[in-house]
């Protein structure tokens, strides 16, 4: 079955769906550095550089998927700063529309896509007194479409990340309605820190490089699959701290922040997140698009690509392109692809029943 993923950035929702066994057929983004990630990591698979926000710019996308035959399933992740917590939250921040192409272009295609899945922060659903959530709703019934919506928390499938996402999924109302997959993890079994990442070097003594190798075997479960088809390590490279930043972080107890550390020490920082150290028993916390608050629960530094990518549930196999400030920020603003193979898998089984 043939996926289209909108707003894909790297691509870490339709990865997936790619392991869950989709056909990704496309990737739209606007960051061109993000879709030669997404290209390098799909299987035949095409990107392009589409402002979504602009419906003269869809008619590109409809003719390109009507040549392939169309698509069965569109997933859609609009930028979410609208929504955010921590955006601007203005109500008419044209980044709450994006929604609308994706509508739009299930509407243009000549075969009518059987599903489409929108993800997006929790806040989506209460901001503006709902607004956008009824609008969201309304677009899958006019469409005639079934709808269903869930906030889904990533410890429980399997992340080791303190992560919630809220889904819209419609599904054409010949198949019924879908129904969200089980949580496979209850709390005492959560993925920790040290069960993600433990078996990565530590960079203590070399910054790391873009092919270095494994230098012990893997300490949990989750190592071992984030290791299949990967025999060398990318994208695990080392922040040069100043000495002052590396003392303020080792005065940073395991699990603590900025309220820790002892009077007249780190001022510069003093914001909720500001100097968190992760801890090594407990999943990390919500991993972001820059990297210079949240440290490492053991070694006096950021958390490396990797180590978030890891955190992120991204396999050890997809590499991200680019600078490293563009890598984290790619990192951060995905989607777990562990989320979306649950999400996947329930759809493959509804579908499958045609």
């Amino acid at each position: 079955m043939r996926v289209l993923d909108l707003f894909s950035g790297c691509g870490g929702f339709s990865y997936g769906f790619q392991e869950a066994g989709f056909n990704v057929v496309l990737g739209i983004d606007n960051v061109d550095i993000a879709l030669k990630t997404f290209k390098y990591n799909h299987n035949n698979t095409h990107t392009k550089n589409v402002d979504l926000s602009k419906i003269d710019n869809l008619q590109e996308i409809v003719n390109f998927l009507n040549e392939k035959g169309g698509v069965d399933v569109i997933i859609a992740g609009p930028p979410c700063q609208g929504f955010s917590l921590t955006g601007s939250r203005k109500e008419d921040d044209e980044r709450n529309k994006l929604f609308y192409s994706v509508f739009e272009i299930a509407k243009m295609l000549n075969k009518k896509p059987k599903a489409i899945i929108i993800e997006n922060v929790p806040g989506l659903a209460t901001l503006y007194k709902g607004k956008a959530k009824e609008e969201i709703e309304r677009n899958f019934k006019e469409n005639k479409y079934t709808k269903q919506s869930k906030i889904l928390y990533a410890p429980n499938y399997g992340v080791p990340q303190i992560r919630k996402r809220l889904f819209f999924v419609g599904l054409d109302e010949h198949y019924g309605n879908f129904k969200f997959p089980d949580e496979i993890l209850s709390k005492d079994e959560y993925i920790t820190c040290e069960k993600a990442i433990s078996d990565l070097p530590s960079l203590e003594v070399t910054m790391g490089d873009e092919n270095i190798d494994y230098i012990c075997e893997p300490n949990s479960d989750y190592q071992v699959k984030m290791r299949l088809n990967s025999k060398k390590i990318n994208n695990h490279i080392g922040t040069q701290h100043t000495d002052l930043v590396k003392s303020v972080i080792a005065q940073v107890p395991e699990g603590g922040n900025h309220k820790d550390l002892p009077k007249g020490v780190g001022d510069s920082r003093k914001f909720n997140e500001a100097w968190t150290r992760y801890h090594s028993q407990k999943p990390s916390k919500t991993i972001d698009t820059g990297h210079r608050n949240h440290f490492h629960y053991k070694y006096n530094r950021v958390p490396t690509v990797r180590e978030n990518a890891r955190f992120q549930s991204f396999p050890d196999n997809f590499k991200f392109l680019g600078t490293k400030t563009q890598q984290y920020r790619q990192v951060g603003n995905a989607v777990p692809p562990l989320l979306g193979f649950h999400i996947a898998k329930q759809l493959k089984k509804v579908l499958d029943n045609e």
